[in-house]
């Protein structure tokens, strides 16, 4: 395989995943075989089982018009959306030179921010607690 266009654009991972989805379904009449089969099965059962899969095109537009405020990179926006964080840290590792950038405020209203348009992350991050608590 030969990369024509190697920054063309980058995709989140509900839009890898929504990709790959209509390739499974077109394939069936195709009946593509070898790598390319596996590599789509592997890469969608893992996005699957990551926040992407309950994300949709209008929570993902609501929350970068809410993230506009903050000055965030398009990379930190892309790693925001890709694997939305719940704690302070979290947010400090995907946002470069955060602790100069961002207040503590700032940084609070970005976890509500991710709370807001993907609730469903929190519930997944509690769900892990309590089984760990267990």
């Amino acid at each position: 395989m030969e990369v024509i266009n190697s920054n063309s654009a980058q995709l989140s991972n509900y839009e890898v995943l929504k990709h790959l989805q209509q390739l499974k379904d077109g394939r069936k009449k195709d009946k593509r075989q070898g790598q390319l089969a596996t590599i789509t099965y592997e890469t969608l059962r893992y996005l699957e089982n990551t926040p992407c899969n309950q994300q949709t095109p209008e929570t993902i537009t609501a929350c970068l018009k809410a993230l506009e405020p903050f000055n965030l990179s398009k990379n930190e926006k892309l790693m925001i959306i890709n694997s939305p964080p719940t704690t302070a840290l979290e947010i400090q590792l995907m946002i470069e030179e955060s602790e100069e950038r961002l207040t503590e405020e700032q940084v609070n209203e970005i976890l509500k921010i991710v709370v807001l348009h993907f609730p469903h992350v929190q519930k997944v991050e509690e769900n892990e607690d309590e089984t760990e608590e267990a």
